[in-house]
């Protein structure tokens, strides 16, 4: 299968005039060509993954570099064989990185064009990464890190960035004192939390420039020292990372062999990601618990069509019953 598709991954933070009517004409153009993807706009800036053909994602490159306040953006490219999107998103939001911090002691977000860590190359970064005296902080949220993390990274025990500042001042006495490097998946989100980092005191705070992304395309590092995959929020879920000696560390959480498949619990109201092969999947109708195997909003039970009789017969297999329905 041939990499036709291509995938741009971007953000840039800057004041972005009329941003709510910037980001309608920004839908009309991307739907007009053909593109696929989610963007979101704010008045601080613009963050985006989008994925087409080739002449379609040239267009929306040349599109976005002809405003002058976005002349010099980056675009991190990704050769794929599929979409990475089903549809098109364009949504205005009051930021594009929510760092929670309406409840902090500030009266103002961080504004990473006056306040973030220091830029450290893929280079840099694996050298802070072999510093014994260095903390290296995975700024993502704990099922990112599951499927894949930098080696020695600290796993931040978040589900949502917002989160991650009261997680640092929780443990704040670890690495207070130390060197602190933090990384993401591009970058977007270590602009803004670096930032938070230094105004809350860190006196020696770096970033990965560019994220995971860029230190995995770097011909020197190679995405060396990071070990399983990278999560990424599109159709791909799972993109590979490092060229020099890959591992996969998850593991299917019913059989523990290793496994980088992520789904979502078929129980609606639990919804958690969970590692599963198709097999384990098919036998526990995807769900994580006895409990959300036997949910009567089972989605697995209802996207495959399955009987009461199948599903209960699915559910003896693994020594569960299914309840039965109650009747008047």
């Amino acid at each position: 299968m041939s990499n036709d598709i291509r995938v741009l991954l971007y953000y840039k933070y800057v004041p972005i005039e009329n941003a709510e009517s910037y980001a309608k004409e920004h839908l009309e153009f991307c739907k007009s060509i053909g593109l696929k993807g989610r963007i979101l706009i704010a008045d601080e800036g613009i963050n985006g993954t989008v994925s087409g053909d080739y002449e379609t994602t040239q267009k929306y490159m040349d599109y976005v570099h002809a405003n002058p306040i976005f002349s010099d953006l980056w675009f991190k490219i990704d050769d794929e064989p599929i979409d990475a999107f089903k549809k098109m998103f364009v949504r205005y939001k009051k930021e594009i990185v929510h760092l929670g911090l309406e409840d902090d002691d500030f009266d103002s977000d961080i504004d990473p064009l006056v306040t973030t860590g220091e830029y450290l190359d893929p280079k840099q970064f694996k050298e802070a990464l072999l510093d014994e005296d260095t903390v290296v902080l995975d700024t993502r949220n704990d099922y990112e890190y599951d499927l894949g993390h930098f080696r020695g990274a600290i796993r931040p025990d978040i589900r949502n960035f917002r989160d991650l500042p009261q997680w640092v001042r929780d443990n704040k006495e670890k690495f207070m004192e130390k060197r602190v490097v933090v990384y993401c998946t591009g970058g977007v989100r270590c602009e803004k939390f670096s930032g938070w980092m230094v105004r809350e005191g860190f006196k020696d705070v770096g970033q990965l420039h560019g994220g995971i992304v860029t230190y995995g395309k770097d011909p020197e590092v190679m995405g060396e020292l990071w070990d399983g995959a990278m999560y990424v929020f599109d159709e791909r879920i799972a993109v590979p990372v490092n060229r020099v000696n890959p591992t996969v560390i998850s593991k299917d959480m019913m059989t523990g062999e290793p496994c980088e498949r992520y789904v979502n619990c078929a129980n609606p109201y639990c919804n958690k990601q969970i590692f599963m092969t198709e097999e384990t999947e098919d036998k526990y109708v995807r769900g994580c618990s006895a409990e959300c195997r036997a949910h009567e909003r089972n989605r697995y039970v209802s996207e495959h069509g399955l009987t009461r009789a199948e599903w209960a017969a699915r559910l003896e297999a693994i020594g569960e019953t299914l309840p039965e329905v109650a009747t008047a």
